[in-house]
């Protein structure tokens, strides 16, 4: 018999090898047979490369106002578990140093409807590999449960999610996020969209900011060969002062909070 009992006591380490099996399966392009056998065990899977001018995450910069390259995994069953993956480079401030260069996010869960409602309950588990502990500061990695619905009433479909982290990033202790949304199709193939969000955050010290509130507006359209190009508008209630500051190194604030154009190219494969 086969045990399995390391691997169900320890989630993060099964996602990340399911994750890792999955890349290994689909990156960089699936060979016919291979394709024809995830079919027959009733799987979608789905790769989204991307690019940005930044990489902001609830409205702040994960990237210190730089460039970010950016890749999603998701590989459903037909039952509606999945697991996923997203992989892009980061960089954040802090004293005495941080030297974090990638993060690593695993997911899994479960989707489904329900009176017309689409429903995504699942565990995410936010890593950043090769990061090293400086004394006197925190690991970044840290856990989120998230609960997800939408509902169209063409051409309107409305977004809802709620995030709880019982040790937030930095172990800033527990945090709760609320995020709300709206995407409409419009004419010429265009997709507006509008997102507001608010975090809560146990230890506002730890983490480098006050709870905050973000929102975005932005359009997008595919342009060429699958490709999608979005731009919008992202900003927060954060004023500069009280935007991560460190000390020695940023002591008025950092801009990692202020309002900007992101431009992102995707295509899903």
């Amino acid at each position: 018999m086969i045990d399995l009992s390391g691997l169900l006591t320890r989630p993060a380490a099964f996602l990340r090898g399911a994750a890792l099996a999955a890349a290994a399966l689909v990156l960089p392009s699936l060979p016919a047979a291979a394709q024809q056998q995830i079919d027959s065990l009733g799987l979608t899977v789905t790769t989204t490369p991307a690019i940005s001018n930044d990489y902001l995450f609830r409205g702040i910069s994960q990237t210190r106002n730089n460039w970010a390259y950016q890749a999603t995994l998701d590989v459903q069953h037909e039952s509606g578990v999945y697991v996923g993956a997203f992989l892009s480079n980061a960089k954040f401030l802090a004293n005495p140093w941080n030297d974090t260069r990638q993060e690593l996010d695993l997911m899994a869960g479960y989707r489904f409807a329900l009176g017309g409602i689409n429903f995504d309950i699942g565990y995410i588990g936010y890593t950043y590999p090769g990061q090293d502990k400086a004394p006197g500061t925190q690991l970044n990695e840290y856990q989120e449960i998230a609960v997800k619905a939408n509902y169209t009433i063409d051409p309107v479909k409305i977004l809802a999610a709620y995030n709880y982290s019982p040790n937030f990033f930095g172990r800033s202790g527990t945090g709760h996020y609320v995020e709300g949304g709206v995407d409409v199709t419009l004419p010429f193939e265009l997709t507006a969209s509008g997102r507001l969000g608010y975090q809560w955050i146990q230890k506002n010290p730890f983490f480098g900011t006050p709870d905050y509130l973000w929102y975005s507006i932005g359009i997008s359209r595919e342009i060429y060969w699958g490709v999608t190009a979005t731009v919008a508008w992202y900003d927060t209630n954060i004023s500069k002062n009280e935007c991560a500051p460190v000390a020695d190194r940023a002591t008025g604030g950092q801009r990692i909070c202020e309002g900007r154009v992101l431009f992102t190219l995707s295509k899903i494969f």
